[in-house]
């Protein structure tokens, strides 16, 4: 006889406690193997692709595509131990052995998914006369498998604790002076999510807000703050909420910099970036000003000096800003900081950073000259202390050596925790990456 055991939700890592179905990756009926993405679900952090620990026929699916369900809600069930040629169609050994696999691997964990190959597809076939299966002896016979409907949701006690998704949910509730108990959770045994308070919270607010007259009235379009772009903003409102920040600014003469950029790139081997250098002479200016690698400890009223330099680097994707992160940048030379900034600017824009290479920076490089502009006064990555951000280099007249001339000119500013330091040490860091910029040969003391 089958077995039926239910896959949830599993915890994906970095204090993450939901995630968004993007798009299923089996249906009902299908045959899967162990260690076979099922779903890819979008995190605060990333979209990740989940695999599944059983194998076998998969009988229910739980939840749409745009639902968002909390760590531990059921995701599938899967009947494990079928008989071949009773409930699936005829396949290949290699295929029938994976789907009568039923023992978890154990490999679900921090949402990071597996690398096994996916099992293929075969649907369990309908019964009844429009599509019966073929017969099979009496002796290999076994029961068809059927899919499992959801069980219905709890009912909470009146008296008994609200299950709520997170303490978050509860203190927005509490904020705006919301009862729990008067809410119906469209979660998992009726849990409460986000979206069901700020649901409530939107309908409190409908009747205070005046009437438009018909002859203007008009409806914008409302876009949610959930998986990346919420993690965002979050972030970036606590950094605000938070950090007493402060900006500091510098032009520099990039013009011997790009040079030594084509030299190293004439010479043969990997091509250099200019991201690459600008971050080599941050890991030295950080060496000289530790104090700007750092966090701060509000709870304990200390600064934390980090040992090494995690570099984390803006980049812009269609799911919007995420900021991966160079890993020991301290210890890499141009070629391979050019090599670390290309694998994960690919992965950003395909969408598949893992949580471990989105968390973690000590310090924020900031290319916004991409974009097209001179210069910014960014937000910094709350918990780190500074963000150095470059603007475009262009042409400029620039006096040379005590006359005009046409240079390659860039914009340079620091924005930088005043907790961690005044005004003299971030000016001292800015003017010493400046200095590396304008002539490249000051980097060789540190190399």
């Amino acid at each position: 006889m089958p077995q039926v055991l239910e896959f949830k939700l599993p915890d994906l890592g970095e204090g993450l406690t939901e995630a968004e179905i993007v798009r299923w990756l089996v249906s009902v009926g299908d045959v899967v193997a162990v260690d076979q993405p099922v779903v890819e679900v979008e995190t605060a952090k990333a979209m990740v692709e989940v695999p599944c620990p059983y194998g076998g026929v998969v009988t229910a699916r739980f939840g749409e595509e745009g639902t968002e369900l909390p760590v531990g809600a059921p995701l599938l069930t899967v009947a494990v131990g079928a008989a071949e040629g009773d409930a699936v169609e005829t396949a290949s050994a290699p295929a029938a052995a994976a789907a009568e696999e039923s023992e978890g691997s154990g490999n679900v964990l921090v949402g990071y998914g597996t690398g096994a190959p996916a099992a293929r597809r075969r649907r369990v076939r309908p019964a009844g006369p429009a599509g019966t299966a073929p017969s099979a002896p009496p002796s290999s016979a076994a029961p068809v498998l059927t899919p499992q409907p959801a069980a219905p949701p709890a009912v909470v006690p009146a008296d008994g604790p609200v299950p709520v998704i997170s303490p978050l949910v509860r203190r927005l509730a509490r904020e705006h002076g919301l009862n729990l108990r008067e809410l119906a959770g469209s979660g998992p045994e009726g849990l409460i999510l986000r979206s069901d308070v700020e649901a409530a919270i939107r309908a409190a607010e409908a009747p205070a807000a005046p009437a438009a007259p018909a002859a203007v009235a008009a409806i914008g379009e409302r876009v949610p703050l959930k998986g990346v772009r919420g993690a965002v903003a979050d972030k970036l409102s606590r950094s605000r909420r938070e950090i007493p920040d402060a900006t500091c600014w510098v032009d520099a003469d990039a013009t011997e910099l790009m040079a030594a950029r084509a030299a190293l790139n004439a010479a043969g081997g990997p091509k250099i970036s200019v991201l690459a250098l600008l971050a080599r002479i941050c890991t030295a200016a950080l060496a000289r000003f530790p104090e700007l690698n750092s966090t701060v400890d509000t709870a304990a009223r200390e600064i934390v000096r980090l040992p090494e330099v995690h570099l984390g680097f803006a980049a812009q994707t269609e799911r919007g800003l995420v900021v991966p992160v160079v890993r020991d940048a301290q210890a890499r030379n141009a070629e391979s900081l050019t090599a670390e900034f290309a694998r994960l600017t690919e992965l950003a824009r395909t969408g598949k950073l893992t949580p471990a290479e989105l968390t973690g920076g000590t310090f924020t490089l900031n290319n916004y000259g991409v974009f097209g502009v001179d210069g910014s006064t960014p937000i910094i990555n709350h918990p780190e202390a500074a963000m150095l951000g470059v603007g475009r280099i262009v042409p400029k007249p620039w006096v040379h050596r005590g006359e005009l001339a046409v240079r390659q000119v860039v914009q340079l500013s620091l924005t930088f925790d005043h907790r961690v330091c005044d005004g003299g040490t971030a000016g001292g860091f800015l003017r010493y990456v400046a200095d590396c910029v304008e002539q490249p040969a000051v980097l060789l003391r540190t190399l």
